[in-house]
């Protein structure tokens, strides 16, 4: 999935093992992901993706740069409640959460593993009919 704020860019989805970019794209004030040689398509992700980055992984402060001390996360969506805040989220394996948005430019992540698609309901074969008979004993 892609931030709401990234709906007029041109996106993908995230494929099994490839690397990805974090990126600050053109005329939006998000950031996501994009493969290095798009910068101009962001690549969405589901949740439950996992990502490996290159290196620890940093975000940008009011000041100064802080450092998540961590290079393995999950993908998740937060405040699904409030429409007009960022979603798109990484859960680090030592706890901490950070928005995509956060993230400074140009780091690199590959990506580890994609969440199972989901299984398609279908008709219960076994399911009663009504077929107007009525069973009698023998």
């Amino acid at each position: 999935m892609c931030d709401y704020s990234l709906h007029a860019v041109a996106n993908r989805p995230a494929e099994l093992a490839e690397t990805l970019v974090s990126t600050k794209f053109p005329n939006t004030t998000t950031r996501g992901f994009s493969a290095p040689d798009n910068p101009n398509m962001a690549v969405c992700l589901r949740p439950g993706t996992e990502l490996a980055f290159e290196d620890d992984v940093q975000t940008d402060g009011v000041i100064f740069r802080k450092k998540v001390r961590d290079r393995l996360a999950r993908f998740r969506r937060i405040r699904a409640d409030e429409p007009h805040q960022h979603h798109d989220a990484l859960e680090f394996s030592n706890g901490m959460i950070v928005l995509l948005t956060d993230l400074v430019p140009g780091q690199r992540a590959t990506v580890l593993q994609l969440p199972a698609k989901p299984i398609e309901e279908k008709p219960d074969v076994f399911a009663p009919t009504t077929l107007g008979h009525r069973l009698t004993e023998v």
